[in-house]
């Protein structure tokens, strides 16, 4: 198994959310070749602005492996981490990130800021972007242009930003 199949299925996540009428965003946590962690947005859902993607696999693979401390994980996730899961990563000790469209407006690996590399923190992430990268704009895509015409009011549905000059 490689790159793609990781970001493969956290592309199905990403599709669990969109069904469920919430950002299309999804992730996988993976240690040895094996998934550990899945997770998909849920903020509207739980009413929680913490339920995201990213947040819920790594939840998922600290309670597979019994430890906060996620070293030899790897976190394949379709929209690069916002500032909050990037300092959650951070926090957590992956070892790589792995994503596929940026986020100009949140993005915590490199767009905005770059939380995972901050080399005033005691960890620092790899990052590898770009991987599967047109499936997931595709995606984030046809949520927002489907919210625009259901005339959806939340500013959050005006469109996916991150994708300046496409």
């Amino acid at each position: 198994m490689n790159d793609e199949f990781y970001m493969n299925e956290a592309l199905k996540e990403a599709q669990k959310a969109y069904e469920a009428d919430e950002v299309p965003i999804g992730a996988v946590a993976v240690y040895k070749n094996q998934i550990i962690g899945r997770g998909h947005n849920r903020t509207e859902h739980l009413h929680d602005p913490t339920a995201h993607a990213e947040i819920i696999a790594i939840t998922a693979a600290a309670n597979a492996l019994g430890s906060w401390r996620l070293e030899n994980v790897d976190i394949y996730t379709t929209v690069e981490p916002c500032i909050m899961c990037a300092g959650a990563l951070v926090l957590a000790r992956v070892k790589r990130i792995i994503f596929g469209a940026r986020d100009e407006k949140f993005g915590g690996c490199g767009s905005i800021f770059n939380i995972v590399n901050e080399q005033k923190l005691n960890h620092q992430i790899e990052v590898v972007e770009g991987l599967l990268k047109e499936q997931a704009v595709s995606l984030m895509k046809e949520f927002f242009e489907k919210k625009r015409k259901k005339g959806d009011s939340n500013p959050d549905s005006a469109g996916f930003p991150g994708q300046a000059g496409e």
